[in-house]
Protein backbone atom coordinates (compact mmCIF):
# COMPACT_ATOMS: atom_id res chain seq x y z
CA UNK A 1 0.00 0.00 0.00
CA UNK A 2 2.85 2.41 0.81
CA UNK A 3 4.45 1.77 -2.56
CA UNK A 4 1.14 2.42 -4.33
CA UNK A 5 0.66 5.71 -2.46
CA UNK A 6 4.24 6.73 -3.24
CA UNK A 7 3.71 5.93 -6.90
CA UNK A 8 0.47 7.90 -7.03
CA UNK A 9 2.05 10.88 -5.28
CA UNK A 10 5.14 10.86 -7.48
CA UNK A 11 3.04 10.27 -10.59
CA UNK A 12 0.71 13.13 -9.69
CA UNK A 13 3.48 15.58 -8.90
CA UNK A 14 6.07 14.64 -11.47
CA UNK A 15 4.22 12.91 -14.32
CA UNK A 16 4.73 13.60 -18.02
CA UNK A 17 3.42 11.63 -21.34
CA UNK A 18 3.35 11.18 -25.65
CA UNK A 19 2.36 9.10 -28.74
CA UNK A 20 4.84 6.67 -30.30
CA UNK A 21 7.08 4.85 -27.85
CA UNK A 22 9.54 7.57 -26.82
CA UNK A 23 12.93 6.68 -25.41
CA UNK A 24 14.30 8.35 -22.29
CA UNK A 25 17.28 6.02 -22.07
CA UNK A 26 18.42 2.92 -23.93
CA UNK A 27 15.65 0.35 -24.11
CA UNK A 28 13.04 2.19 -22.04
CA UNK A 29 10.08 3.90 -23.67
CA UNK A 30 6.58 5.17 -23.00
CA UNK A 31 3.57 6.26 -25.05
CA UNK A 32 0.08 7.60 -24.37
CA UNK A 33 -3.02 6.72 -26.41
CA UNK A 34 -4.69 9.61 -28.24
CA UNK A 35 -8.04 8.87 -26.55
CA UNK A 36 -9.18 8.41 -22.98
CA UNK A 37 -12.61 7.92 -21.44
CA UNK A 38 -14.65 9.71 -18.85
CA UNK A 39 -17.78 7.99 -17.48
CA UNK A 40 -20.85 9.60 -15.93
CA UNK A 41 -19.73 8.47 -12.45
CA UNK A 42 -16.46 10.43 -12.84
CA UNK A 43 -14.25 7.44 -13.71
CA UNK A 44 -11.41 8.54 -15.98
CA UNK A 45 -9.29 6.02 -17.88
CA UNK A 46 -6.09 6.73 -19.81
CA UNK A 47 -3.74 4.23 -21.43
CA UNK A 48 -0.74 3.66 -23.65
CA UNK A 49 2.27 1.39 -24.03
CA UNK A 50 5.66 1.05 -22.37
CA UNK A 51 8.85 -0.92 -22.62
CA UNK A 52 11.50 -1.38 -19.95
CA UNK A 53 14.41 -3.75 -19.71
CA UNK A 54 15.47 -4.10 -16.09
CA UNK A 55 13.63 -3.93 -12.77
CA UNK A 56 16.30 -5.63 -10.63
CA UNK A 57 17.13 -2.35 -8.82
CA UNK A 58 13.50 -1.94 -7.72
CA UNK A 59 9.89 -2.01 -8.95
CA UNK A 60 8.94 0.08 -12.00
CA UNK A 61 5.61 1.91 -12.32
CA UNK A 62 3.76 3.95 -14.95
CA UNK A 63 1.93 6.89 -13.36
CA UNK A 64 -0.32 9.42 -15.08
CA UNK A 65 -1.85 12.83 -14.51
CA UNK A 66 -4.78 14.25 -16.46
CA UNK A 67 -5.00 18.00 -17.12
CA UNK A 68 -8.08 19.71 -18.55
CA UNK A 69 -8.35 23.47 -18.36
CA UNK A 70 -7.13 24.46 -14.89
CA UNK A 71 -7.96 21.02 -13.43
CA UNK A 72 -5.33 18.38 -12.74
CA UNK A 73 -5.56 14.98 -11.02
CA UNK A 74 -3.46 11.85 -10.69
CA UNK A 75 -5.00 8.93 -12.57
CA UNK A 76 -3.63 5.78 -10.97
CA UNK A 77 -0.43 3.83 -11.37
CA UNK A 78 0.44 0.54 -13.06
CA UNK A 79 3.23 -1.85 -12.05
CA UNK A 80 5.43 -2.48 -15.08
CA UNK A 81 6.84 -5.81 -16.24
CA UNK A 82 10.39 -5.12 -17.44
CA UNK A 83 11.18 -7.86 -19.94
CA UNK A 84 12.00 -5.80 -23.04
CA UNK A 85 8.57 -6.34 -24.62
CA UNK A 86 6.19 -3.53 -25.53
CA UNK A 87 3.29 -3.83 -23.10
CA UNK A 88 0.03 -1.96 -22.53
CA UNK A 89 -0.72 0.14 -19.45
CA UNK A 90 -4.11 1.44 -18.31
CA UNK A 91 -4.76 3.73 -15.37
CA UNK A 92 -8.20 4.63 -13.98
CA UNK A 93 -9.50 6.74 -11.13
CA UNK A 94 -12.81 8.19 -9.99
CA UNK A 95 -12.41 11.97 -10.10
CA UNK A 96 -15.38 13.88 -8.63
CA UNK A 97 -13.67 17.21 -8.05
CA UNK A 98 -12.69 18.54 -10.44
CA UNK A 99 -15.12 16.86 -12.82
CA UNK A 100 -13.66 16.03 -16.23
CA UNK A 101 -15.71 16.24 -19.41
CA UNK A 102 -15.49 14.76 -22.89
CA UNK A 103 -13.21 16.83 -25.12
CA UNK A 104 -9.58 17.93 -25.29
CA UNK A 105 -7.23 17.22 -22.37
CA UNK A 106 -3.58 16.48 -21.70
CA UNK A 107 -2.00 13.36 -20.18
CA UNK A 108 1.37 13.44 -18.46
CA UNK A 109 2.78 9.97 -17.92
CA UNK A 110 5.99 8.90 -16.25
CA UNK A 111 7.70 5.54 -16.00
CA UNK A 112 9.79 5.46 -12.86
CA UNK A 113 11.66 2.97 -10.75
CA UNK A 114 11.71 2.93 -6.95
CA UNK A 115 15.37 2.60 -5.99
CA UNK A 116 16.36 1.84 -2.38
CA UNK A 117 18.28 4.77 -0.89
CA UNK A 118 19.87 2.81 1.95
CA UNK A 119 19.12 0.23 4.63
CA UNK A 120 16.60 2.42 6.48
CA UNK A 121 15.77 5.09 3.89
CA UNK A 122 12.71 5.51 1.73
CA UNK A 123 12.99 4.43 -1.89
CA UNK A 124 13.76 7.26 -4.30
CA UNK A 125 12.25 7.57 -7.79
CA UNK A 126 14.51 7.01 -10.78
CA UNK A 127 12.82 8.34 -13.90
CA UNK A 128 13.08 6.09 -16.95
CA UNK A 129 10.76 7.80 -19.47
CA UNK A 130 8.22 10.62 -19.61
CA UNK A 131 5.60 11.78 -22.09
CA UNK A 132 3.24 14.77 -22.24
CA UNK A 133 0.46 14.34 -24.83
CA UNK A 134 -2.72 16.04 -25.98
CA UNK A 135 -5.61 13.56 -25.88
CA UNK A 136 -9.35 13.52 -26.43
CA UNK A 137 -11.66 12.26 -23.68
CA UNK A 138 -14.75 10.45 -24.93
Amino acid sequence: MRVRLAVLAVGTLLAAATAPLAHADAGNGLSVSAYGTVDTDGTVTVSGTYRCLDDTAGPVFVGSTLVQGDRSAGIGGTRAVCDGLVRAWTNSAVVKEPVYRAGPARVRATMMQLIPSGPLGLPLPGFLAAEDVDVTLR
